[in-house]
């Protein structure tokens, strides 16, 4: 295979940074083609720990190319921080091995200052966002009033873009929100930095991906969040804003739907949530918090708790269908190790009757009530494990009941934080 997607089925936290680190070892170019620096991604290499919220996971190997394509809406002062920390870590990160798209849209301080005082005002209401500017960025983008990486070439017809904007935006800063106002100047100082650093990385993404593709390159397309959160799909308004799915990787990347070789869905051995929304199998109580601790379940990006729960295969086949995946990546298996009994949710109860989808009515959605299937739980340490037939047989039995009910055979097994740490049963290039 030449050209694969790898995407989140749950709400997101699956480990898409470990799987990613892991497959680019056969890759040739890794692409970002969604989201922003809202998600952060993971991963453990050489007992090193990294967390990367817009540089492609696939950046710690040496002698690949890291894409972040226009669909990406990116935080300049986020992706030079990432920059510098990576390389003052010894990773090797320029314009030589990391590529950044002209088109994708600039997240600016106003988008921020809107994000968190639309979030502060809702009070109980609130959705859960992250904060960063997220989704006002994308809602520019969508009014085509935004602003790309690409105006940074011409700093005087950026000055004119975001006075322009500022207008509008101070205005509900100020009267709507009670907030500071944005200053022209200040943003303009920032800019300047902008264009001198992150001039070298711009380009046509979509030129370079495209001469890839014909040169028959592998190439190995990351999502950020999770397709119980894409926009369209997912438990509006509890949602990202964008299209963490599959067909997602044409919009955001450019790549021909025809031209996807293969489909990855990433799968918690468990289920996790952050922020506000239905989670049918959520657990509040000492196995939720077990959970919690054992996978250290808190945000890349916020540090918030994550909620935690039983394996919910509603989601997880919604997710494998609306995507098309051939394979699952199963991650956090051992982190059920210790509890006496394993739950698995098949169907859903709504108002008593048994139901094997996801309403579209986030109220309908809410009254969900999980249909359990009970396992025994298994014991010991998995991280030394490299056959599913040297797993406990509980183990091996609740990974073959987890496929026969997500409907897609498990490509690999994660038993540990590590690269290393991972039985593979596919290899997908």
């Amino acid at each position: 295979m030449s050209n694969v997607v790898i995407v989140g089925a749950q709400w997101g936290d699956e480990g898409k940074g470990k799987v990613v680190d892991i497959l680019t070892r056969k890759a040739d170019l890794v692409v970002r083609f969604q989201g922003g620096n809202n998600a952060g991604h993971t991963l453990v290499a050489g007992g090193q720990k990294y967390a990367l919220r817009l540089v492609p996971s696939g950046i710690l190997h040496d002698g690949k190319t890291g894409l972040i394509a226009g669909g990406v809406v990116v935080d300049p002062d986020v992706l030079l921080e990432e920059i510098d920390g990576l390389s003052a870590r010894g990773v090797r990160v320029g314009p030589g091995n990391l590529k950044v798209s002209e088109k994708a849209h600039v997240i600016m301080p106003y988008h921020q200052a809107l994000d968190q005082a639309r979030e502060g005002s809702k009070g109980a209401g609130k959705i859960g966002t992250t904060g960063k500017g997220i989704g006002p960025c994308y809602e520019d983008k969508a009014s085509r009033i935004g602003l790309r990486l690409g105006d940074l070439r011409d700093l005087e017809s950026f000055r004119d873009q975001a006075e322009r904007a500022l207008g509008e935006k101070n205005q509900l800063l100020t009267g709507l929100y009670g907030q500071s106002p944005q200053k022209l100047d200040e943003l303009m100082a920032k800019a300047r930095l902008w264009a001198d650093r992150l001039g070298p990385y711009l380009t046509d993404t979509w030129r370079l991906l495209m001469a890839a593709v014909d040169q028959g390159r592998q190439i190995l397309f990351e999502g950020a969040q999770g397709v119980m959160l894409d926009l369209d799909h997912g438990s509006y308004p509890f949602v990202t804003s964008s299209n963490p799915v599959a067909g997602s990787v044409s919009a955001g990347a450019g790549l021909p739907p025809r031209k996807i070789d293969g489909i990855l869905a990433l799968v918690k051995a468990y289920s996790t949530r952050v922020g506000s929304g239905p989670f049918p199998t959520e657990l509040e109580d000492q196995t939720g918090e077990y959970l919690r601790r054992r996978g250290t379940e808190f945000g890349t990006v916020t540090g918030r708790p994550r909620r935690c729960g039983w394996l919910d295969t509603v989601v997880v086949r919604t997710s494998v269908t609306l995507c098309g995946a051939d394979h699952l990546a199963v991650t956090k298996l051992d982190v059920l190790a210790g509890l006496p009994e394993l739950k698995i949710a098949t169907h859903y109860l709504l108002d008593g009757e048994k139901i094997d989808f996801i309403p579209s009515d986030i109220r309908a959605a809410a009254r969900c009530r999980p249909v359990y299937e009970s396992w025994p739980g298994f014991e010991g340490d998995l991280s030394k494990v490299r056959k599913t037939e040297d797993l406990p047989a509980n183990a091996r039995r609740y990974l073959e009941r987890m496929s026969e009910l997500c409907g897609a055979p498990p490509a690999l097994v994660s038993v540990g934080p590590d690269r290393e740490e991972t039985i593979m049963l596919h290899e997908y290039f």
